[in-house]
């Protein structure tokens, strides 16, 4: 048994060297750092482009950009949604929250007020291309203003909703003020 613990070790680190495989060349990409990632107060995103173009290779960096940004929306929004629908009942409430999303969707395809670019650099290629790095950011409480301002005015909306969304929008607000 004494012989045997050693040989099994010897022979996992034998079997676990042989098996390593080249996972290549690790690449660090421009707005890859901590800084750039969301946090308690900001929604940040990232995006790349390349083209032989560099406006469209610029235009394809911040489409990516603002499509993982809006993801990021979506699901805060979805949290927010469900966190406000545990602490809250009523007949309007499904109704609001429904309405809610809707307008996120509506919000994330249009251009969001406040939204900065943080960083954009722009490389030109061996094969003669373009490659754009973009990073954007918002603040948390800024979207859940504006999402606050697009509810106050659709007029689609019905008041008793109009009023849940808004106090869903407040309490998000205060919530992200007193972090």
């Amino acid at each position: 048994m004494k012989i045997f613990a050693p040989l099994l070790l010897i022979f996992i680190a034998t079997l676990s060297l042989g098996c390593s495989s080249n996972l290549g060349t690790e690449v660090k990409e421009p707005f890859s750092g901590k800084s750039y990632h969301s946090n308690a107060k900001y929604f940040r995103a990232t995006g790349k482009g390349l083209s032989n173009r560099d406006q469209i290779a610029r235009t394809k960096a911040v489409m990516e950009a603002h499509k993982a940004l809006a993801q990021q929306v979506k699901t805060s929004i979805n949290v927010v949604a469900d966190n406000y629908l545990k602490d809250v009942q009523g007949e309007h409430v499904n109704e609001a929250i429904e309405r809610f999303e809707s307008l996120t969707r509506e919000i994330t395809s249009t251009t969001i007020g406040d939204l900065r670019e943080i960083g954009s650099k722009k490389f030109l290629q061996d094969d003669g291309s373009y490659a754009v790095y973009v990073a954007v950011e918002i603040k948390k409480a800024a979207m859940f203003r504006f999402l606050k301002k697009k509810a106050k005015l659709d007029s689609k909306i019905n008041p008793l909703v109009r009023t849940q969304i808004i106090n869903m929008c407040d309490r998000e607000i205060e919530r992200l003020e007193a972090e």
